[in-house]
């Protein structure tokens, strides 16, 4: 496999593991609250949409001139990927608070107890399975985006697909293992990177569809992102020295004020 290849199954893992946190999270709360058989229902029944949302999205993204696809994908790369890596940057330099998986989870969990239980056709625990099919669906599509468009521009759709896979495979593996919120997975961390690949990807694909031609071809990308991470942590430092400075400030003590002479009545100057 060359530096590209291994860049983009990195970047396909990554991101679709995020995804798959979230999702695996909201399914074990509902599972393990509610009823496992209807929040497995809801499961099956959103991996059916998704294959018919994918069957057709596929063919369709494939049929678009690859120099407009590009442009588009890198321009939506480039905006998640900013929008990740700020977020990532805010959490990282203490000025937004961490991701909580565990935090997520119990929240879940809290709305799922809180819940009527409601039976309608073959589905005993209605909120279980609506649960588990909208998490299924949102966060799967994500994974089918993220799959399809980096495997189009990379011409490689397959080893796209497969990292997409192999990022579910382990996450659900290791969910089904602990049968617990996913709150060892340093998602932060992951966000970090996953939003460093998209803004290096679309970076990349945004000016090869506006018509530039990058050094050594694909194998820009392989100063594209590392250059992307240091300066992603050269802001993480810069924006952690400025809270520390606004903190001190804000902690050490006011200027004392000059000590006065006791005031004199209202009207003594005047009858002196």
């Amino acid at each position: 496999m060359s530096g590209a290849g291994w860049a983009l199954f990195a970047s396909v893992f990554l991101a679709c593991a995020v995804e798959a946190v979230e999702a695996t999270t909201i399914v074990l709360a509902a599972g393990t609250t509610r009823d496992w058989r209807s929040a497995l229902k809801g499961v099956a029944a959103g991996l059916l949409v998704l294959a018919v949302v994918v069957a057709g999205l596929g063919p369709a993204l494939t049929a678009v001139p690859l120099s407009p696809l590009r442009l588009m994908v890198g321009g939506l790369l480039l905006v998640f990927g900013l929008q990740w890596l700020r977020k990532a940057v805010l959490r990282a330099s203490g000025h937004k608070a961490l991701h909580d998986e565990a935090a997520i989870y119990l929240k879940q969990v809290e709305a799922a107890r809180s819940a009527q239980t409601v039976r309608r056709g073959g589905v005993s625990d209605w909120y279980a399975f609506t649960l588990s099919f909208k998490g299924t669906v949102l966060e799967g599509l994500e994974v089918a985006f993220i799959a399809l468009t980096f495997g189009s521009n990379q011409h490689d759709v397959p080893l796209a697909a497969l990292a997409a896979v192999a990022a579910i495979v382990v996450v659900v593996a290791v969910g089904a293992l602990v049968r617990a919120p996913l709150a060892r997975v340093p998602e932060n961390t992951l966000k970090f990177v996953v939003g460093v690949m998209l803004t290096s990807f679309g970076m990349f694909w945004g000016a090869e569809g506006a018509g530039a031609h990058w050094p050594r071809s694909d194998g820009a990308l392989l100063v594209l992102a590392p250059a992307t991470l240091l300066f992603g942590l050269a802001l993480v430092q810069a924006m952690r020295v400025l809270r520390l400075r606004s903190e001190r400030a804000a902690a050490a003590p006011g200027p004392v004020p000059a000590p006065q002479g006791p005031r004199r009545p209202l009207g003594e100057e005047a009858l002196r």
